[in-house]
């Protein structure tokens, strides 16, 4: 009959590797802070024995849980990918674990995820852009939670955010299709209810016309969920007007792509029959042919930062500051002049 074998120890490591029970520690807790050589042969015994940190001795020494909770919009596309992966990495090297959920673009459900994640005990949370119900900050500030906004700037929002102006990002791809000659502009934009980053895109495209003199309120838009194929349908819509578009401006580079995938089901060429331009410059832009013109966000610099700004509320006890991050534009291939 087998015994079971007592969990090796803290001590146990510590004998092991030839150091105090201390620098153990601060090897697994903030590694930063101990020389290579040391954390090498700390951590060659953690494995030798099978180590496992006393998380609950941790948290209760600490009263925190070394836990971040980041809850987006949708897993479903490439989006938030680049820029969580930065955040996740930089929350490991601070000694912070990520708990990631995705709403669907739903309010209720981020409210609920939200609860989820305050009564698990997350030290602070990362939540996309910035419109929600009052509540849901009431709420929170009740918690003394750290909340830090991502992906969208707004400096009368007293919440601390981390991001770019959205608004004022897509106002200036609009200002150079305007300036390449396009008067005839037509949008596809993600689903704006709930949604300030895309309701914002729309109005940087409005501000940009309405500036030339045009009319932005009979500007064609289309709303619908970010998908490939609702882009195609999208711009299928939009070239069967009485007067199509010689450009068709996307909320983001999955519709764009979408859209490019319809002109060229219509038998249309990209850009020499229609001009076609997104925002975010996923990887999916640069392997389109021809290439998309869209906004470069910055995404795996905004996630570094969010996550250095999130750990300094949450271990300096305080309200946090708000960032922003310059966007730029990607002139490729999918736009010409008129």
């Amino acid at each position: 009959m087998l015994t079971k074998q007592p969990a090796p120890t803290l001590d146990d490591v510590a004998r092991a590797a030839g150091v105090s029970t201390a620098t153990v520690s601060r090897c697994l807790n903030t590694p930063q802070r101990v020389q290579q050589g040391t954390r090498d042969r700390v951590l060659q015994a953690v494995d030798r024995l099978g180590y496992t940190p006393n998380f609950g001795a941790r948290v209760m020494a600490a009263r925190r849980t070394f836990t971040i909770g980041a809850i987006i919009p949708t897993m479903e596309n490439a989006i938030f990918a680049r820029g969580l992966q930065a955040f996740q990495e930089a929350l490991h090297e601070a000694g912070y674990t990520l708990l990631v959920s995705s709403t669907a673009y739903r309010p209720e459900a981020e409210a609920e995820q939200i609860r989820s994640l305050v009564a698990r005990g997350a030290d602070g949370l990362l939540l996309i852009g910035y419109d929600r119900d009052p509540a849901v900050y009431d709420y929170l500030a009740r918690q003394t939670v750290p909340v830090l906004l991502a992906w969208a700037y707004a400096p009368d929002t007293p919440q601390p955010c981390v991001g770019f102006d959205n608004r004022a990002s897509m106002r200036a791809l609009a200002d150079h299709v305007l300036d390449l000659g396009h008067r005839r502009i037509a949008v596809i934009s993600g689903v704006v209810a709930g949604n300030d980053r895309a309701a914002d895109r729309v109005r940087g495209i409005r501000d940009a016309v309405a500036a030339r003199g045009l009319d932005a309120e009979t500007l064609p838009v289309i709303e619908t969920p970010y998908e490939i194929e609702n882009g195609a349908t999208a711009f299928a819509r939009l070239m069967a007007r009485a007067e199509p578009p010689t450009v068709v401006m996307c909320g983001n580079d999955v519709l764009a792509v979408g859209a490019m995938q319809g002109a060229r089901a219509m038998g249309l060429r990209v850009p020499d029959d229609i001009s076609v331009t997104g925002f975010d410059d996923i990887e999916l832009a640069r392997i389109v042919t021809p290439q998309l013109t869209t906004v470069h966000v910055p995404h795996r610099d905004m996630g570094r930062r969010a996550a250095s700004a999130l750990v300094r509320m949450v271990e300096e006890r305080g309200t946090g500051g708000s960032e922003q991050l310059r966007v730029s534009l990607k002139l490729r291939g999918s736009l010409r002049a008129v």
